[in-house]
């Protein structure tokens, strides 16, 4: 495997031409030319990205305070623990993207991950008003860090973040490809995993403050799947050597053990004991996901029976629905209407 160059911060003799554009190994510029792009959807991803703004702390958590006092022992467990999960995952994420970033060679892909950067800090912001809110100092404290005492949590995260370790020591493409499909399976399955719970109290009537700041998350995270599925296809084009069956049988394995990790978790935090949720439901939606996610990439269904939506969670869509969701900045007010267009999740 060839080795992956880093590219320089500044090179007077990089190549203007777009045509000769690389993802990765090219002689970039690092010019931010806006009317001359290789890749087209990048227009539309930027655009659509820069209208997803949003404040945290504009979403009314009043109600959240009094029902995160009367969730079951169960529920309380679950929420505390899944948020602990989603804060790691945006924390780790703003960590990561600039290390990916320092080895791509077509800027205005590195102007996408740029943005997504950004807004994973914002999800980190919203995560910790959300606690802020509705917790005590020291319960926030706990909850921040469940992740590094709670042995079914750690080996949740280790699985994506040994991976992104792996870069760190490894840079070479076939690493680079791993990271790929590591952040596609994070933002694509472990988020819309994590999400699916707190959509579930919203459908039992509760948390309601929680449930709309996850959905303006729940937004952008469908820009980000749509970005790293993006740039793995075109990766695939200018480096298919990477795209072997060799190789296409790891990521396939990858998206498994993404899904498998995602169903041991909610055995242990959802069971059989969240109003609302089965384990049946819980398993159907993680392996749906695992199939949607592993066909965006071109790698076919890997479980069997699962390529539809189940039936029992078509309500999880209905509150991701990015279409209808925005905020009244000026009347410091949430709703539910159209700011503009936005990516279904047909990813």
């Amino acid at each position: 495997m060839s080795d992956l160059k880093k590219k320089p911060l500044f090179n007077e003799n990089g190549d203007r031409d777009v045509i000769n554009r690389k993802m990765i190994n090219g002689n970039t510029t690092n010019l931010n030319d806006f009317n001359n792009m290789k890749y087209g959807w990048v227009s539309d991803w930027y655009r659509q990205a820069m209208n997803n703004f949003w404040i945290p702390e504009e979403i009314n958590m009043n109600q959240d305070i009094k029902d995160y006092r009367n969730l079951s022992e169960a529920e309380r467990t679950a929420y505390d623990k899944t948020l602990s999960f989603l804060i790691f995952l945006d924390s780790i994420q703003t960590a990561n993207l600039p290390n990916v970033g320092e080895y791509i060679t077509a800027n205005e892909i590195n102007l996408c991950l740029t943005i997504q950067a950004y807004q994973e800090a914002i999800h980190s912001q919203s995560y910790s008003y959300m606690l802020d809110t509705i917790c005590s100092p020291e319960e926030r404290t706990d909850i921040l860090y469940q992740w590094q005492d709670d042995e079914h949590l750690l080996a949740r995260n280790k699985f994506i973040g040994d991976l992104y370790n792996d870069f760190q020591e490894h840079k070479d493409r076939f690493h680079l490809a791993k990271t790929m499909v590591a952040n596609y399976i994070l933002e694509g399955i472990y988020f819309y995993s994590g999400f699916m719970f707190f959509y579930n109290l919203g459908r039992m009537g509760k948390m309601p403050g929680s449930v709309q700041e996850i959905r303006y998350i729940n937004r952008d995270e469908n820009t980000h799947l749509w970005l790293f599925r993006s740039m793995i296809l075109e990766l695939q084009k200018e480096e298919p050597d990477l795209f072997t069956e060799e190789y296409l049988d790891i990521y396939r394995d990858m998206i498994r053990e993404g899904v498998e990790q995602e169903i041991k978790w909610g055995r242990y935090v959802i069971g059989e004991n969240i109003e609302g949720l089965t384990m049946n439901m819980v398993e159907d939606y993680i392996r749906y996901l695992g199939n949607l996610r592993s066909n965006g990439l071109g790698l076919g269904s890997l479980f069997e029976g699962y390529d539809e939506e189940p039936a029992s969670m078509e309500w999880v869509s209905m509150y991701a629905n990015a279409n209808l969701i925005k905020t009244d900045f000026f009347e410091a007010k949430s709703s539910a209407y159209a700011k503009s267009g936005a990516l279904e999740d047909d990813l």
